[in-house]
């Protein structure tokens, strides 16, 4: 960090390769001169020239250049894109204009893990209002803000929206960002960051299957490996906008916010709301941008520090089949092939016979379960693993004692409710009885039995989200219950692990992982839809935080049919599970699958601590990632045929990530088979592995090993000396 002096205060944070530059100048809230790759140590009169050259030519009006558009851009101060704060006092103070004071408008400090934390304060004495700027850089390149906004004024303040937004250079322009479906989550879409506003806004009350995940902005074709990008994410579980926008003055910004329906967030007199944080990161390259994210959720004192166990579901083994011994057989034969958890998944409560009706009655079905759960987690924890339980807390059936009970319960707007879905309607956990009760039934559940997981789901969105008896906006009280309750069951039981599950990947975010240490990327186990669903996941979340199951030969839900070494070589890259009636297993496939579980327990650390890394191939029917340990010692890749490349193969791979100073022997590791021998059809490497230096391995790559489309093979690199 470095100040500047005189009537101009700077602030010049740096971190692994990031550079942030904040300028306080004429007690205006933080302006970002800079936000991109490391400027080097800067003096005094360099951060002053450097204040100088960000300043254009002016024009004939103050809105032809943006020279003072802070981080919480204001109309007052000539910015004419969406501004950080709205809202209005009964139709006045709809314009804040916020200005520091003192002598020492920024409070700077190192915190212990070595982020620097930046915080600044201004008011606006006109519209009685006043904010708290928070800013983090961490020591992995990450930068994080929210704000504070108080109501200083006597009457209520109806907040509209408080977002934050950061510049991007004019070098910046394209835009990536995510799209998708239930079972097609995180879809890449591209296009030019236009003149206009690009906003992605989410309604259905959750992340959204469609989410945009992460919202990029970069140099023309930027790929993982190449060209400076630009990224920002809201960690929020609730209704929220991210953006980007380019005015007819040049000015570039990628901001986010919560947002709010009318009505929905009123502030009476002296009181406040936070923003969710917002988390942005600069690099070279997506998988950069990646590593960035991933070292910041690896950083924090709740991430997992055990290996993550491999977990058995039984829903697409015996969906709402819950018989002892099938399920006790389903427990046996996972235990052989090396699993370490088991999770019983929905069907397991109430009159829970089929998916209408039931839910919000979260207690044992005496007729399914006489004895109740525990001869099942007996027999779970004597095999040896743990015991996981599905459970759907905001939910509740028509048909349930529960609805029947406190029909008040449920969301309703405009006296209706809203559209069934799935045989479900949501439960407004901003009613303090509703929560309770749910509280209250889950905490009975830890209390009684040895459960150490929950699969947490949310399978309806929230249309129609009326807090009743008025009806009034309900989301955001939602959002932050949920949170709530997470908060209070974790407490209450050390230990307890949550998987957020919301009708697959549709509760990916940095808000809900706060309390989590698993998302479940997709109800999709498709190996072939997997590899896109994995890869866009884990540019966000690191791969021991991503639920990633092997399947049954046939997929549940596209009717493909793969073999088991890529739908076990696509599972290989996260938290690894099993999802597949084991009964219907030949003696071989449950050998080959021993061999995949135990590969991976094998190569578990390297796995979940090592840098996520993507190939930049030439050609899109054969995709290349893997795992970079961080000493860069070792690595392990998988090359996935997609699809029949147009030539007579896929050509050479490039392996990324290495060090090219060293010198690795790559492998083909084929788990559950035989060993290559030579001869036709066989590339001469894939025999008995080669030697070659990082370098050569990154620029000339190897040839690829034939193999029929939607298969794929796990390669490993290991350091052996430098280079010769």
């Amino acid at each position: 960090m470095q100040w500047g002096g005189g009537v101009t205060q700077l602030l010049h944070l740096r971190s692994a390769g990031t550079s942030l530059v904040l300028d306080l100048a004429d007690d205006l809230l933080p302006v970002v001169r800079h936000w991109g790759a490391d400027l080097g140590e800067l003096g005094e009169q360099d951060l002053q020239e450097l204040v100088v050259a960000s300043r254009v030519a002016p024009g004939d009006t103050p809105f032809d250049s943006a020279d003072q558009v802070s981080m919480l851009p204001e109309h007052a101060r000539g910015w004419l894109g969406r501004p950080g704060v709205e809202g209005s006092r009964s139709g006045r103070d709809w314009s804040p204009a916020f200005r520091t004071s003192g002598d020492d408008p920024a409070t700077v400090t190192t915190e212990r893990d070595g982020t620097r934390r930046v915080v600044v304060r201004a008011t606006d004495a006109t519209a009685y209002l006043a904010v708290e700027v928070e800013i983090e850089l961490h020591p992995g390149g990450l930068l994080r803000t929210r704000t504070t906004l108080t109501n200083s004024g006597e009457e209520p303040y109806d907040v509209g929206a408080v977002r934050t937004a950061l510049p991007v250079p004019e070098r910046a322009t394209e835009l990536l960002d995510f799209a998708g479906r239930h079972t097609m989550e995180r879809v890449p879409q591209r296009q030019p960051f236009d003149i206009g506003l690009h906003s992605r806004e989410v309604r259905t009350g959750r992340t959204g299957l469609d989410a945009v995940h992460l919202l990029c902005a970069g140099e023309p074709g930027f790929g993982f490996g190449h060209g400076q990008v630009w990224a920002v994410h809201l960690g929020w579980s609730g209704n929220q906008t991210t953006y980007a926008e380019r005015l007819f003055n040049g000015s570039r910004v990628l901001g986010s916010g919560e947002r709010l329906e009318h009505g929905e967030l009123r502030l009476a007199a002296g009181e406040s709301m936070t923003t969710p944080w917002t988390y942005a990161a600069h690099a070279t390259g997506l998988d950069e941008v990646a590593g960035r994210f991933h070292a910041w959720l690896r950083s924090r004192p709740q991430h997992p520090t055990r290996p993550r166990p491999v977990t058995l579901n039984n829903w697409e083994a015996t969906y709402f089949d819950h018989d002892l011994g099938r399920l006790t057989d389903l427990v046996d034969r996972g235990a052989r092939v090396g699993a370490e958890r088991f999770v019983l998944d929905d069907g397991w409560f109430g009159g829970r016979r089929d998916d209408t009706t039931s839910l919000g009655d979260w207690v044992v079905s005496e007729d399914v379960w006489p004895d109740g759960l525990e001869p099942l987690i007996e027999h779970v924890h004597a095999a040896g693993m743990e015991f996981g339980l599905w459970v759907e807390p905001e939910m509740v059936s028509l048909d349930s004692d529960l609805a029947r009970t406190h029909p008040e319960w449920i969301f309703s707007a405009g006296g209706r409710r809203g559209l069934e879905s799935r045989q479900q309607h949501v439960l407004d956990l901003g009613h303090e009885g509703a929560y309770a009760h749910v509280r209250d039934q889950l905490l009975a559940l830890l209390d009684r039995y040895d459960i150490a997981y929950l699969k947490w789901d949310h399978n309806r969105y929230l249309n129609d989200a009326g807090h009743t008896p008025g009806g009034e906006p309900g989301v955001r009280a939602h959002t932050l219950a949920v949170y709530r309750l997470m908060d209070e069951l974790l407490a209450a039981h050390p230990g307890l692990e949550i998987e957020s599950c919301s009708a697959g990947g549709g509760r990916v975010d940095l808000g809900v992982l706060e309390r989590t240490v698993r998302v479940w990327a997709s109800d999709c186990i498709d190996p072939l839809e997997r590899q896109q669903i994995q890869r866009g996941t884990m540019l966000l979340v690191p791969p021991e935080l991503v639920g990633t199951h092997i399947a049954s030969g046939e997929s549940h839900t596209t009717g493909r049919r793969h073999d088991l070494d890529f739908r076990a070589g696509t599972a290989l890259w996260g938290h690894l599970g099993i999802e597949w009636d084991l009964a219907t297993c030949s003696e071989e496939e449950l050998a080959e699958l021993g061999d995949w579980v135990a590969f991976h327990k094998v190569h578990r650390e390297l796995l979940h601590t090592g840098r996520v890394v993507n190939g930049d191939h030439h050609d899109d029917a054969t995709w290349v990632h893997g795992t970079v340990a961080q000493d860069r010692s070792e690595a392990l890749y998988q090359v996935a045929s997609l699809r029949r490349p147009v030539t007579t193969g896929p050509g050479r791979v490039r392996l990324p990530g290495l060090d090219p100073a060293l010198r690795y022997r790559v492998t083909l590791e084929r788990p559950g088979a035989e060993p290559l021998t030579a001869g036709r059809g066989v590339v001469p490497w894939a025999v008995d592995g080669i030697a070659l230096p990082g370098r050569v391995l990154a620029e000339t790559g190897l040839p690829v090993q034939p193999m029929n489309p939607e298969h794929g093979q796990v390669w490993r690199a290991v350091a052996v000396g430098p280079r010769g």
